[in-house]
């Protein structure tokens, strides 16, 4: 079974409170799953690489066997994709983890997009760093 994963991770300053979206989809463009979660202090980076790892899982419990991972960060992307090298050691942890999920399934494809077309990932890790910045002003 194949699934797409649309991801995003950002941080309000960078780093700053950060937070990761995802939305995980079938072939036939359905949603299957949405989710994220407050990281605390990242880097944008950092929270890139932790929703693309969060997504990879999902679609392991899901039982895909081949995913199509869909990220509007390039660099992310080029990392993954072994264009780029990663040198800052706390993101190099976050490949390691993101190449060990990807390793568990068949097949899986790095795609970068535009960030306007990766607005329901990215309205998921902006609700949850609203919700966070509520619940400290409270």
């Amino acid at each position: 079974m194949k699934l797409i994963i649309f991801s995003d991770g950002g941080a309000r300053g960078n780093p700053g409170p950060a937070a990761t979206g995802v939305i995980v989809k079938n072939e036939t463009g359905e949603t299957v799953a949405t989710f994220g979660e407050y990281l605390g202090e990242q880097t944008n980076n950092y929270a890139e690489y932790a929703a693309l790892i969060s997504g990879l899982k999902k679609a392991k419990e899901l039982g895909a066997t081949e995913v199509e991972c869909v990220l509007d960060s390039e660099l992310v992307v080029k990392q993954m994709r072994r264009e780029y090298k990663v040198k800052e050691p706390t993101l190099q942890k976050k490949f390691v983890e993101a190449y060990n999920a990807a390793m568990q399934l068949k097949k899986v494809t790095f795609r970068h997009t535009m960030r306007e077309n990766n607005k329901e990932a990215d309205l998921i890790l902006n609700k949850i760093l609203d919700e966070e910045a509520r619940r400290i002003r409270n």
